[in-house]
């Protein structure tokens, strides 16, 4: 028989609210959904945790090492490196996430991005309010390159998709050569990066990369803000280098809307909508209530990192 001990279940960000919602409706009574205090350490609030949520917030090593009751890390998403992952496991403290849950989504809200940026709707919206006509000009994306950094789940759902528009794909993973990469960005009209940040990866895109891309070449970023260099793409779309930017994942978040990078008409900026359908924050729901039943009666969890 299960326990009958109430487990708090802690949720570490205090944004993305649709998702808590939800979560708090399918969890089972035993559980005492609790949030952050955004104006108070996380360190601090959290030595009842039984599970940590920690969606975008940071859970550092001082954050778990506070839990001591801490039984469960369940991330509603593939990333996490917000988690101080190799802390948990020195603990014995299961860590488990959802790759793939989101593919489709991101996959469908990257290619409007960049069909987005092709067609210059940001710009579009502002003769329509100017009440002008015919302009300003896109282009078309059928018989462009489109590179795609991480070709996972969602960077090979983004490719088939591309492929349908007529597009040319080229494919980087985490294998490919730095010349290769290096080729790709020389030979690309739009760059589009679904990898995860790790030390390699942070910075991936800066003034050197930018430099080698040709004239006009569009970035798109579903992967997280630090993989670009923040100064760097601003200078690029201010020099004309650039012919735009899609960012859905920010260096900051929420994002500032009055920086500067974001002010650039030629930057189409989203709050981190990537995931955000009917159809994956159900997915994420009902992963992570299956994970912490299966940690209360000791059964194997789904996804477990470590």
């Amino acid at each position: 028989m299960i326990d009958q001990e109430r487990w708090e279940v802690f949720w570490c960000y205090d944004f993305w609210d649709v998702l808590y919602d939800r979560l708090q409706v399918k969890l089972p009574e035993w559980c005492i959904l609790k949030r952050v205090n955004a104006s108070q350490p996380l360190h601090e609030q959290v030595s009842n945790a039984d599970v940590f949520i920690p969606t975008t917030g940071l859970v550092d090593e001082r954050t778990v090492r506070s839990a001591p009751k801490l039984k469960l890390i369940v991330q509603p998403a593939a990333g996490h490196n917000n988690i101080a992952v190799e802390t948990a496991a020195s603990l014995g403290i299961p860590v488990c996430t959802a790759p793939g849950v989101n593919a489709a989504s991101v996959a469908e809200s990257a290619l409007m991005t960049l069909l987005m940026l092709a067609k210059r709707v940001r710009e579009q919206h502002t003769t329509f309010q100017q009440r002008g006509l015919g302009r300003p000009l896109g282009i078309q994306v059928a018989g462009k390159t489109l590179g795609i950094v991480g070709m996972g789940a969602i960077g090979s759902r983004l490719a088939q998709a591309a492929a349908a528009l007529q597009m040319e794909v080229v494919g980087i993973t985490s294998a490919t050569s730095r010349s290769d990469f290096e080729a790709m960005l020389q030979r690309a009209h739009f760059v589009s990066l679904h990898c995860p940040l790790t030390p390699k990866t942070r910075g991936l895109l800066g003034r050197t990369e930018f430099e080698m891309m040709r004239p006009g070449a569009m970035v798109i970023n579903y992967a997280r803000g630090e993989v670009i260099d923040k100064e760097a793409l601003l200078e690029a779309l201010q020099s004309g280098k650039l012919g735009g930017a899609g960012l859905d994942v920010h260096w900051e978040e929420p994002a500032d809307p009055q920086d500067p990078l974001y002010q650039h008409p030629s930057v189409q900026a989203t709050p981190h909508t990537g995931v955000c359908t009917h159809d994956v924050i159900d997915a994420y729901v009902d992963l992570m209530v299956d994970n912490i039943l299966r940690r209360r009666e000791g059964r194997e969890l789904v996804h477990r990192l470590v």
